[in-house]
């Protein structure tokens, strides 16, 4: 495909954030996928950032990206194949969710979004979320993003939201977990897992450290993003054979989230991939990674239409 759009905001250059050191921009010609994506598919975790001149960037942010707006990730989706998205809340936009909102309000129904809310939220404003379209919460408890483990916010805000029948969306290390497991396990939502907990794909599949996040899962209403394996790989993108078979070291770990647990997974391109330092992954290389952890078009099918389309389109045909 051609480069996807660039937005050239109004605003003079001189009164916008630099982006942070070495940061890296996403990938602006991305391939077309090998893999052909079933219809209806859902990106279940991607991003919009800013634009910075038209939704300016927290003050409290721990970096400054590129722009990255909702027409390039539309027109992302357009080229991969995928119909539907879940847009989840940057970190850089701290708790103001209008750049997510923005994106979701232009899917025209094609998208959900995962928000960033502040204890003190009042309730005729989490109905505003849910009627925009917003059917989740996200925390991080990753210490370069977050200053706080935010244990105590976290609860008080799933309490809040259980009626609405919303998620929370969590986003930690796979070493953490020990100390956190017994936490998540008293919040009264169902809980999304970004990234499979973030394993250390150095270590056995069949090891204490990821076995422990299979039993977690296996003990708790969790559902599990088999996501980001260019965040956890170690050998890196490198395509091996003509089945542009990528990230080989974290494929291991997804299939078998997938088999254990195939009405529980979802699947994201994280687009525009944040706070990468070693290389920026090809979209496209990202679709064909997919088969490579769910191998029959069950799994496949249900990894990436039938249940990111029950837990954020309930009801809807599909």
């Amino acid at each position: 495909m051609s480069s996807l759009p660039v937005s050239r905001g109004a605003t003079a250059a001189d009164r916008l954030a630099p982006k942070t050191p070495g940061w890296l921009d996403w990938y602006p010609n991305p391939s077309r996928p090998l893999f052909e994506l079933p219809p209806g598919a859902v990106d279940a975790h991607c991003h919009v950032f800013g634009p910075q001149a038209e939704f300016p960037f927290a003050p409290e942010r721990k970096y400054t990206p590129c722009d990255a707006s909702k027409d390039q990730l539309f027109a992302l989706h357009d080229h991969l194949g995928i119909s539907r998205s879940v847009i989840v809340q940057a970190t850089c936009h701290g708790a103001d969710n209008s750049a997510m909102l923005d994106a979701v309000d232009a899917s025209g129904g094609t998208a959900r979004g995962i928000a960033t809310v502040r204890p003190d939220i009042t309730d005729a404003e989490l109905r505003a979320l849910d009627a925009a379209g917003v059917r989740g919460v996200r925390f991080t408890f990753l210490r370069r993003l977050a200053d706080t483990a935010p244990k105590d916010d976290l609860a008080a805000i799933a309490a809040r939201i259980a009626p609405l029948g919303w998620h929370i969306v969590l986003y930690f290390e796979g070493a953490d977990l020990p100390e956190l497991e017994d936490f998540f396990g008293t919040l009264p939502t169902p809980v999304v897992v970004d990234h499979m907990g973030r394993p250390d794909v150095t270590e056995p599949v069949d090891g204490p450290q990821f076995g422990r996040f299979l039993r977690f899962v296996e003990h708790n209403d969790v559902w599990v993003k088999v996501s980001c394996p260019e965040r956890l790989s170690v050998t890196g993108p490198a395509a091996l054979d003509g089945q542009r078979n990528a990230y080989t070291d974290v494929a291991p770990f997804a299939r078998r989230v997938v088999e254990e647990f195939p009405d529980l997974v979802l699947w994201g391109t994280d687009w525009p991939h944040p706070n990468l330092t070693d290389h920026m992954p090809d979209d496209g290389l990202l679709v064909d990674y997919v088969p490579h952890v769910a191998v029959t078009t069950e799994q496949q099918h249900k990894l990436l239409v039938a249940n990111p389309m029950r837990l954020y389109w309930p009801g809807e045909a599909y």
